[in-house]
C-alpha cells in the first residue's frame, strides 16, 4: 500500500514557520474523523435558513487579479448549500436583511482585528428596487428590453442586485464600496449565453483575467484603498460523497478494485454529492501591506447576522429593526458539524471564537466521534484528553502563513489535492490546509490520511465537477439551468 511521509516528518517545516501552535495544529488533523463534509448542514436552526448558511471558507497568499507583482491575501466564502441552478423563476439571490462578514482575527486568541461586512440589496421580487420591470414572471432576460444579457445590468436583466462593503476595526469604520455589481446567475445560453459554451455548458477553469467569463470579470470591483471584492453564483467547490459517509461508510467509498497498492478508496466510484449545485459567494483580495501590522500569520472565519427582530404584516413585505444578530460562522471545514453536540451546535453559531476556549474546547478534547471512528475502522484512537485536535480547532478560525508567497492553485503543475500529504508546499510550509485552505484541496482525503498517520485514505471522490479558476474569484462558473441534471452523470465527470 502507497504510504506517505510521516506526519511528524511533514509537520516540522510548518512548525519552523507558523511557531509551535501551527506544528501542533498539523499533528492534530491525525484525529479527524470520518464525517468530513464542511457545514453544509452543521446545526439545527441554520439548516432552516439558508441564504445564511456557510458551507466553506477558503483563504490562501496569491497574486492580485490585476498586478501579479503584487501579493494578497485571498478569502472567498460560499452560502446558501444545494443551489438548484434551474431554480427560475427567482433564482437564488444574497438575502438583503442579512450582513455578510469576513473576520481577520488574531490566529490564537480569535479576537477580530479587521472585519469587512458585505450588505446586499433588496432581493424581494415584489418590490421596484432592483426591477425594471415588475409586471412579469421573469427575472432575467426581460426587464425594458427582450434576449440575452450580455453585460451587468443592461435592459434585459430585469433585476439587478448590487452591495457595498464595509471595513470595521474597533476604532473605525470606512465604507470600501457602494452599488457594487453582483454577477446574474447562470439561466442558460439564451439568457446568459457568455457563461457557457455552444452546448449550454459552463466554461471554467480560467488561467487569466481575460480568460474568464466577462459576467465575472464585470463583477470583480476595486474598492477604495486597495482591496478587491467579488460577489455572485458559483459552483459548490465542497467535494465528497458525503452520502456515504453519514451512512457508516457505504462500500462504495472503500478500495473498489481489491488492490490496496493505490490506497484505499482512490479508485474513484464514490459519487459527489454536491456535484451539479451552485452556491452564492462573496470574497476579497487584500494586499498583505494592508496587513503588515498582523504580522506573519492571520486567522480566518466568516459570519453571517440578521436583525434582531422581524415584523410580518398581511399587507406588505417584511420589516427588519433592531441591532444585527450573528446565526451562523465557520472557520476550519469540521469543527461544528463533526465536533459539536447537537445541544450546543446553535449556541456555537451565535458565539465568537474568542468564547471557543471556554464553550466548546471539551468537544476537541473529547471527541465523541474518535468512539465512532473506532467503531467503524476498528481503530483505537484516543477518545480524551486530545490536546492536539484542541491547538487546531480552538479557537475555529483557518491560520494562514503570510510570508509564504503565493501557493500553488488547483490546475497548476505544482498544486497537490493533498497538500501536505501530497508534499506540495511552499517555502517549507504546507501550500494548503491546514494552512489556510485553497479551491481543490481535498480535506476529506487529508484528513482521512492524516487519520491512518499517512497511509493514501480518501472517499473515492478526488476532484471537484467543475475546473477551478486560477485568477480571482477562483470559484468555478456556475452551472446553467438547463444542465442542472448533470448530478446524474457519473461520478467524477467534469
Amino acid at each position: 500500500m502507497n504510504t506517505l511521509k510521516p506526519l511528524t516528518a511533514l509537520a516540522r517545516p510548518f512548525g519552523r514557520r507558523l511557531g509551535l501552535m501551527g506544528a501542533t495544529a498539523l499533528l492534530g488533523l491525525a484525529a479527524v474523523t470520518p464525517a468530513f463534509s464542511a457545514s453544509h448542514s452543521d446545526a439545527p436552526l441554520i439548516k432552516q435558513d439558508p441564504q445564511a448558511n456557510i458551507t466553506d471558507v477558503y483563504a490562501f497568499v496569491g497574486n492580485h487579479y490585476n498586478d501579479a507583482e503584487q501579493q494578497v491575501l485571498n478569502v472567498v466564502v460560499h452560502v446558501r448549500p444545494f443551489s438548484e441552478p434551474g431554480d427560475g423563476v427567482i433564482y437564488d439571490r444574497f438575502s438583503d436583511d442579512a450582513l455578510y462578514s469576513i473576520h481577520l482575527t488574531d490566529p490564537a486568541s480569535g479576537q477580530t482585528v479587521l472585519r469587512y461586512n458585505f450588505e446586499f440589496s433588496d432581493a424581494t421580487p415584489t418590490t421596484t428596487p432592483g426591477l425594471k420591470n415588475p409586471n412579469t414572471i421573469l427575472s432575467y432576460g426581460l426587464g425594458t428590453d427582450v434576449g440575452p444579457i450580455l453585460t451587468i445590468g443592461q435592459a434585459t436583466q430585469n433585476f439587478t442586485q448590487t452591495y457595498r462593503v464595509t471595513q470595521e476595526t474597533r476604532r473605525s469604520k470606512v465604507r470600501l464600496g457602494s452599488m457594487l455589481p453582483v454577477a446574474p446567475p447562470n439561466v442558460g445560453n439564451n439568457v446568459t449565453p457568455l457563461y457557457n459554451d455552444s452546448a449550454g455548458d459552463a466554461i471554467s477553469g480560467a488561467a487569466t483575467l481575460l480568460d474568464l467569463d466577462s459576467y465575472t470579470q464585470q463583477a470583480i470591483s476595486d474598492l477604495r484603498g486597495s482591496a478587491v471584492s467579488f460577489a455572485g453564483p458559483r459552483d459548490d467547490g465542497f467535494y465528497a460523497d458525503t452520502p456515504a459517509i453519514f451512512d457508516l461508510l457505504d462500500a462504495r467509498i472503500i478500495n473498489n478494485d481489491g488492490d490496496d497498492s493505490d490506497g484505499l478508496g482512490q479508485d474513484g466510484g464514490g459519487v459527489d454529492g454536491f456535484k451539479g449545485f451552485n452556491v452564492l459567494a462573496y470574497g476579497l483580495q487584500i494586499p498583505l501591506g494592508d496587513l503588515a501590522e498582523m504580522g506573519s500569520q492571520v486567522g480566518v472565519y466568516a459570519s453571517v447576522s440578521r436583525r434582531r427582530v422581524t415584523i410580518r404584516t398581511r399587507n406588505g413585505d417584511p420589516k427588519h429593526q433592531g441591532g444585527w444578530v450573528q446565526v451562523n460562522r465557520m472557520g476550519n471545514p469540521l469543527f461544528n458539524e463533526v465536533f459539536v453536540a447537537l445541544q450546543d451546535k446553535d449556541n456555537y453559531n451565535r458565539s465568537s471564537p474568542t468564547t471557543d476556549r471556554a464553550m466548546f474546547e471539551n468537544y476537541a478534547l473529547n471527541p465523541e466521534l474518535g468512539a465512532l471512528v473506532n467503531f467503524v475502522f476498528g481503530t483505537s484512537i484516543p477518545t480524551t484528553n486530545r490536546s492536539d485536535l484542541a491547538s487546531i480547532f480552538i479557537p475555529d478560525v483557518l491560520r494562514v502563513d503570510l510570508t509564504t508567497g503565493p501557493v500553488p492553485l488547483a490546475g497548476q503543475s505544482n498544486f497537490d489535492r493533498l497538500s501536505v500529504f501530497g508534499n506540495d508546499l511552499t517555502n517549507g510550509v504546507p501550500s494548503g490546509f491546514p494552512n489556510g485552505r485553497r479551491f481543490g484541496d481535498d480535506v476529506v482525503d487529508i484528513a482521512l490520511t492524516a487519520l491512518a498517520q499517512g497511509t493514501l485514505i480518501g472517499d473515492n471522490v478526488a476532484a471537484n465537477d467543475q475546473l477551478f479558476h486560477q485568477v480571482f474569484p477562483y470559484s468555478a462558473t456556475p452551472h446553467a439551468g438547463p444542465r442542472a441534471n448533470m448530478r446524474q452523470a457519473p461520478a467524477n465527470t467534469p
